[in-house]
């Protein structure tokens, strides 16, 4: 994580305060404790990553759009690719409880233009077609996991044995598990590409691990409550509100200096 979270112009080590020990590289926790990143040459600097994260929001849509990502999903894995748990009503077409969630958000469908990440998504539609409800940036979770997933709660790293990391003191249980199978066949056209995961990893270390944290935000909206009320007098309103109008309205394009809109994918 920590080559994320650091711009380094060298080598550098990591020592602890405690003992003076340098440590050895590892995809383990550190014990809690005092630790110092040093440089190996004095020519070198270290800082702290200006690398930008995307806004936490619930990834959801009105549209119609995801209706065939939904069911690809479901079919694909079956259960929850997270937890392990099945869905034991599958054969009766019954999904209450489980989710289809998207690995990049919808609020994030054009960033997945810029990055140049759509190229990775292979079975679009069209050539109009982002990917962005594609079942290759698509896993089944439990509703719950679902939301913290959004949140960056935890993520998947690819480029550890499909380790699933918790951020959020490992709340579902799911810490250190690994990402089932069923959802990343090599062989199978379908399966999620690691390309999105390692871009979801990336965020939530970014979301989490830089200084106290990027805010993570009120969700729950019962019917009759003054979300948009919560939202504007909240933090980082403007850029929430921007990836709330973005999730809901999946595919439209706001340029909020004309306030002209446009289909994404076309100029």
């Amino acid at each position: 994580m920590l080559e994320i979270l650091i711009d380094a112009t060298g080598p550098y080590r990591v020592i602890s305060r405690k003992t003076g020990e340098e440590l050895a590289t590892t995809d383990n926790s550190l014990n809690p404790g005092h630790y110092e990143i040093r440089p190996y040459s004095r020519k070198d600097t270290i800082s702290l990553t200006q690398e930008a994260c995307i806004t936490r929001v619930l990834s959801r849509t009105i549209t119609g759009r995801d209706e065939s990502f939904r069911r690809h999903v479901r079919e694909r894995d079956g259960k929850c690719v997270i937890s392990g748990t099945a869905n034991v009503q599958a054969f009766r077409d019954r999904w209450a409880g489980f989710h289809a969630a998207h690995v990049v958000p919808l609020s994030s469908e054009q960033y997945l233009l810029q990055k140049g990440l759509s190229e990775c998504i292979t079975n679009k539609a069209d050539e109009h077609d982002t990917g962005i409800n594609s079942c290759q940036n698509g896993l089944l979770m439990q509703s719950n996991i679902h939301e913290a997933s959004d949140d960056f709660g935890f993520s998947v790293n690819p480029d550890n044995g499909y380790k699933i990391t918790s951020f959020d003191g490992n709340s579902f249980g799911i810490d250190g598990r690994i990402l089932d199978p069923i959802c990343r066949d090599p062989t199978d056209e379908r399966s999620v590409r690691d390309e999105l995961l390692r871009w979801h990893f990336r965020q939530a270390v970014l979301a989490n691990m830089r200084r106290a944290g990027e805010p993570s935000f009120e969700m729950d909206f019962p019917p009759g409550s003054d979300m948009m009320g919560e939202i504007l007098g909240g933090p980082n309103a403007a850029r929430r509100m921007e990836a709330e109008l973005f999730s809901r309205l999946n595919g439209v394009m706001f340029d909020w200096d004309s306030m002209t809109q446009k289909p994404l994918g076309q100029v």
